[in-house]
């Protein structure tokens, strides 16, 4: 038969031990708490929330901890720009400094009707399963986008999409997070000023007449575009024009020249 004192002795047991955990508990929270900044909690407030790991951090939380112990600058966020930037330094106490808003720039223009193709390829669509196929994919030039999105399945704000082809940044969607730039295997994509208008879209290191050979508007490296340009903002290396953003004044005459009309 039950003893009714063995029951309430083990109510009391039980209920002691529960007692003495809580206690444990709480004291071992305040003692090993670790504090946070106000200052950091306050700058996650502020960011996008994407976490899209754009700024080189993981996540918003990362950031924050990094602009709080001086490892990164105040305008890390890619994605909230100037005006996060402005809210961030304000919570910091520093000026914000001038913020170049980015996009995302594909360096082809090897469309379908175009680009050359090898052969037809039917299989997986992924950009980095062609370094695994024949002659590292359908399309003749070796340089081209492929257009199997890799680049489309890591954008996190849906700005770049597969047209004719070849893969296409929205400007007005894209918030220069570089997930694209990062995914791309043929390196392909690079972030440029979004008030840049003039950009060479194409990368291709052939000479020019194995570039017209595969490709109907590929860069042939002509120089012609150099030769125009009055600001010396062009340079031709390796068989391909490059523009120099912060010597370019957008005066046009590199597109109005280029015989591939390659620049846009």
């Amino acid at each position: 038969m039950i003893s009714i004192t063995g029951i309430i002795l083990a109510a009391v047991i039980v209920g002691g031990v529960g007692l003495f955990i809580g206690v444990f508990l709480g004291f071992s929270g305040k003692a090993f708490a670790v504090e946070v900044d106000e200052r950091e909690e306050a700058i996650v407030g502020v960011l996008p929330g994407n976490n899209c790991g754009g700024c080189g951090y993981a996540g918003c939380s990362g950031l924050a901890a990094a602009i709080v112990a001086g490892e990164a600058e105040v305008s890390g966020c890619p994605v909230g720009g100037a005006p996060v930037a402005a809210k961030i330094a304000e919570i910091m106490g520093q000026e914000a400094g001038e913020t170049i808003r980015k996009t995302a720039f594909v360096k082809c223009g090897g469309t379908c009707e175009k680009a050359g193709k090898d052969y037809e390829y039917t299989g997986v669509e992924d950009c980095r399963v062609m370094a695994f196929v024949q002659n590292g994919g359908p399309k003749s030039c070796n340089y081209g986008c492929m257009g199997y999105g890799s680049c489309v399945k890591v954008c996190p704000f849906d700005a770049i999409h597969v047209v004719d082809g070849v893969a296409v940044v929205d400007k007005e969607a894209c918030k220069a997070c570089g997930k694209c730039v990062a995914a791309c295997p043929k390196n392909l994509i690079e972030l440029v000023p979004y008030e840049q208008k003039h950009l060479v879209q194409c990368s291709s290191q052939d000479k020019g007449k194995d570039v017209m050979s595969v490709c109907k508007v590929g860069c042939i490296g002509c120089k012609m575009c150099q030769k125009v340009c009055p600001s010396e903002a062009i340079t031709v290396e390796n068989n391909i024009a490059h523009i120099d953003p912060e010597k370019c004044t957008n005066c046009g005459l590199c597109a109005e020249k280029c015989p591939k009309k390659i620049i846009l």
